[in-house]
């Protein structure tokens, strides 16, 4: 997709999530809002979702797409290479990221948000897989991580 139309796109998204979760206060409601929208509105989403830290383990949470793996093993693959660095990770091509946990041959390329309290502490991930190689950028790193503040 074009950087100008899906600028465009987000733009869109983000103003829909906002309306729609203005006064929603469940996070997990929020959550699944995000993804569902998300995942229906770029086409070149083929898992959107969430993984959450609980008891010092990365567990899904609300998701759109093929099925997920339930638990990712502690400190592999991009999830956790994002909360362990504590910043958003693009990867052009997951078979080529070390680690990398394929809970879908599928993927190909991925990108990852970690979830911030107001503290600043990490409670999860925004994780997004494409089937195409290279399909994120800087464009979608952005507004992802502005939607991501809508939880």
């Amino acid at each position: 997709m074009e950087k100008e139309k899906k600028n465009k796109r987000y733009e869109r998204l983000y103003e829909q999530l906002s309306g729609l979760l203005t006064g929603r206060e469940n996070a997990v409601a929020r959550m699944a809002t995000i993804a569902a929208l998300l995942h229906h509105k770029m086409d070149y989403f083929f898992w959107t979702g969430f993984y959450l830290l609980d008891n010092g383990q990365l567990i899904v949470g609300p998701y759109q797409g093929p099925l997920a793996c339930i638990l990712l093993k502690k400190n592999e693959g991009v999830c956790w290479a994002a909360i362990n660095k504590a910043e958003p990770i693009i990867v052009p091509d997951v078979h080529k990221f070390p680690g990398h946990i394929a809970c879908d041959p599928r993927s190909r390329s991925e990108i990852v948000i970690p979830l911030k309290k107001a503290g600043g502490d990490i409670y999860g991930v925004l994780d997004i897989d494409s089937r195409e190689a290279d399909s994120f950028d800087e464009t979608d790193l952005h507004w992802l991580r502005l939607i991501s503040t809508l939880i």
